[in-house]
């Protein structure tokens, strides 16, 4: 209590007592033992007023001894009682937290490591996922601004999170006690496996694997990549005990389309005490890029055969030639040309049209452009009879494709009628025509989109002149080729957008969380954050199923499955507005990652000792690890004086006794008359 305080209660008790006196005592007539008791009350009463007014506060000073917290971390995943021989390793815990002088120096804590960090009692070593990193996450908000030590019973294999090297704060002292056999033991191991998730068919797409060796001697091992009963890669791989792990790159032959399931081994003659880690599944879309193209022609001319060899230059790719009343059906057809189109092709106009089919119209000479103001609405031709040759001017702002400039400057003119091309509506120029020196407002090869259909213009004949030119220059038809490829994959391309988009793989892991993505698109192609998706799961030998509904995140929806059986799921998502469905299916694996390891990783737990400035320790070190805890003194426990401050009288007292003295003395005046 400050010096004020104290001013002002002695204040209180002298005003208290003064304004008492004054309207009890001061010109009274008679001082009887009523007045006496009423100016007592009276006193009382301003007192209690003044008190709750100041509010004095005093302090009380306490000691207490704060002990520094020591977590005994064990790593309860399944990798312990696989790597241990000695199950009474597994106990080692016990002689650190039953140690009495450990209890007396710190305040002992058990927890269990797994995926996640769990205060514990007991043990099962269940654990499908090691997350050390998740030690120093939560122990960070479990003791802040404390320093501490750590003790980390675990084999040092991390199967998920981030590095747990790097991750322990500078106030954390890390003992790592090493669980497991650190005899060195004979194990071939594919750690990793990069492959793209599509591949188009007849083209090679490359895997490459990382396989490591884990040995003394130099070996000689088999690396396979198999296709169902099918070998279709092989190689040998050589290992020393200075060079434990090869990279392996592989082309593989897509060869069929749809989902093509591959599975990667490594094997030698030598005994493995583990070899589930000697497989890795891997599974590739194989797409059918191949596009139908037609050419409707009434006409012969080079160009024809220009276009068909420069297009046909992609394998994926085939191009027919007809005449205009020879093509009867669009159904198999991905882009339809008409090359210097008359009024013979009226019927062909109109079914592409109907049939939404892309186009690339080429004009010339020959070409009706009467009939082409009355088919199309995207050009408005006003030609003349007399013709123009038309060189090309590059458009560096044209953005619907990425293509460079090949020289189109330098290439031989364009034949075509003379006069005045005006766009009807948007469209984008890659090449603008040019008389000369003259850039004209005429485009040379324009596109249009309408809906989901694209549409080309190439104003002009005899480009086989352009790809001659193109060979002439660069002794290879491959800049020209490649420009015609793109525009072909272009037209060629579906740009119809599906409503419902599913994102999953092709294979997971018994006892891990198999999570499966969606999205849902309205009509305008906006993410529809309403829409209700459910999914169904069979299980395809028991033919079990069960129907789940997806959970909405912030961009997308989600479904979680834990604990699905080994085994081949196909699933149906539907969306029950819309009644949009998408099919697949995916594999659960026998393969579990905390059986993947057959020593400790002794080498990174000591780097953790070593950046906490700890020590390593071994199950057979326990009572030196006990030892250096009670000898280091930065770990004592430390005094602490605790302040504790509060009223002289709770307010609810004081509110209780001026009650109690403010009604006693209105009922002793009432009473005795004097109100």
């Amino acid at each position: 209590m400050t010096n004020t305080t104290i001013l002002l209660l002695v204040f209180s008790v002298v005003l208290a007592g003064v304004l008492s006196y004054y309207q009890y005592f001061y010109k009274a007539k008679s001082q009887s033992k009523w007045n006496w008791l009423l100016a007592f009350l009276r006193f009382a009463s301003y007192l209690l007023v003044f008190l709750l007014l100041i509010n004095p506060i005093i302090s009380r000073s306490t000691y207490e001894v704060e002990k520094t917290p020591l977590p005994i971390v064990v790593d309860n995943s399944k990798s312990i009682p696989f790597l241990e021989k000695n199950e009474n390793n597994w106990k080692i815990h016990e002689q650190i937290t039953t140690n009495k002088a450990l209890q007396e120096k710190f305040d002992v804590q058990l927890f269990a490591l797994a995926n996640d960090l769990q205060p514990a009692t007991t043990f099962d070593f269940s654990g499908n996922q090691t997350n050390i990193a998740a030690v120093a996450d939560n122990l960070k908000q479990l003791y802040r601004n404390k320093k501490y030590p750590i003790a980390l019973l675990t084999d040092g294999n991390q199967t998920v999170g981030k590095d747990y090297v790097y991750n322990f704060q500078e106030n954390t002292t890390v003992f790592p006690i090493v669980l497991g056999d650190t005899a060195t033991v004979f194990d071939l191991k594919i750690n990793d496996l990069n492959v793209n998730k599509y591949a188009f068919l007849k083209n090679k797409f490359p895997v490459e694997v990382f396989v490591q060796y884990n040995g003394t001697k130099a070996i000689t091992a088999d690396f396979a990549i198999q296709n169902g009963n099918q070998t279709i890669f092989k190689q040998k791989v050589s290992f020393t005990k200075d060079k434990k792990v090869q990279t392996i790159s592989a082309l593989l032959e897509a060869t069929s389309v749809g989902l093509q399931k591959y599975k990667a081994v490594i094997s030698s003659g030598i005994p493995e005490k583990n070899t589930s880690n000697n497989t890795k599944n891997f599974a590739v879309e194989i797409i059918d890029q191949k596009s139908e193209i037609a050419i409707i022609s009434d006409i012969i001319h080079p160009d024809i055969s220009a276009l068909k060899r420069s297009i046909e230059s992609n394998v994926m790719r085939k191009l027919t030639i007809l005449k205009s009343n020879e093509i009867s059906s669009l159904e198999n057809i991905n882009l339809v040309i008409f090359y210097q189109p008359t009024a013979a092709f009226k019927s062909i106009f109109e079914t592409t049209k109907k049939a939404n089919t892309n186009t690339f119209l080429i004009t010339g000479k020959h070409t009706d452009f009467n009939f082409l103001n009355q088919i199309q609405d995207d050009f408005s031709f006003k030609m003349t009879n007399q013709v123009e040759n038309y060189s090309a001017q590059f458009d560096a702002t044209f953005n619907l494709f990425a293509q460079e400039n090949i020289g189109f400057e330098n290439f031989p003119p364009l034949e075509n009628a003379f006069g005045t091309i005006t766009a009807k509506k948007n469209q984008a120029t890659l090449l603008q025509a040019r008389i000369r020196t003259v850039t004209l407002e005429n485009p040379l090869l324009a596109f249009a989109e309408e809906g989901t259909q694209r549409k080309a213009y190439l104003f002009g004949e005899n480009i086989w002149k352009w790809r001659m030119e193109s060979y002439l220059q660069k002794k290879t038809f491959t800049d020209f080729d490649l420009f015609m490829d793109k525009t072909i994959q272009f037209l060629s391309a579906n740009s119809s957008k599906k409503s419902l988009i599913v994102s999953h793989e092709s294979f997971y892991n018994s006892g891990e969380t198999i999570t499966i993505s969606a999205q849902y698109f309205n009509k305008n192609y906006e993410f529809d954050d309403k829409a209700q998706l459910t999914i169904q799961v069979i299980n395809n030998e028991t033919k079990a199923s069960k129907t789940y509904d997806f959970l909405k995140s912030s961009s997308n929806y989600e479904v979680n499955f834990d604990n699905l059986s080994k085994g081949n799921y196909s699933f149906v998502v539907k969306e029950k507005s819309s009644n949009a469905t998408y099919k697949s299916s995916f594999e659960v694996l026998d393969f579990e990652m905390e059986k993947q390891f057959v020593n400790p990783d002794i080498s990174r737990l000591q780097q953790l000792a070593t950046n906490t400035n700890g020590e390593l320790f071994h199950p057979n070190q326990i009572e030196a690890l006990i030892e250096q805890l009670l000898k280091n003194p930065n770990f004592s426990p430390v005094e602490k004086e605790v302040t504790k401050k509060s009223p002289l009288i709770e307010w609810f007292w004081l509110l209780v006794l001026l009650v109690l003295t403010l009604g006693s003395e209105w009922f002793i005046r009432k009473y005795n008359g004097l109100l």
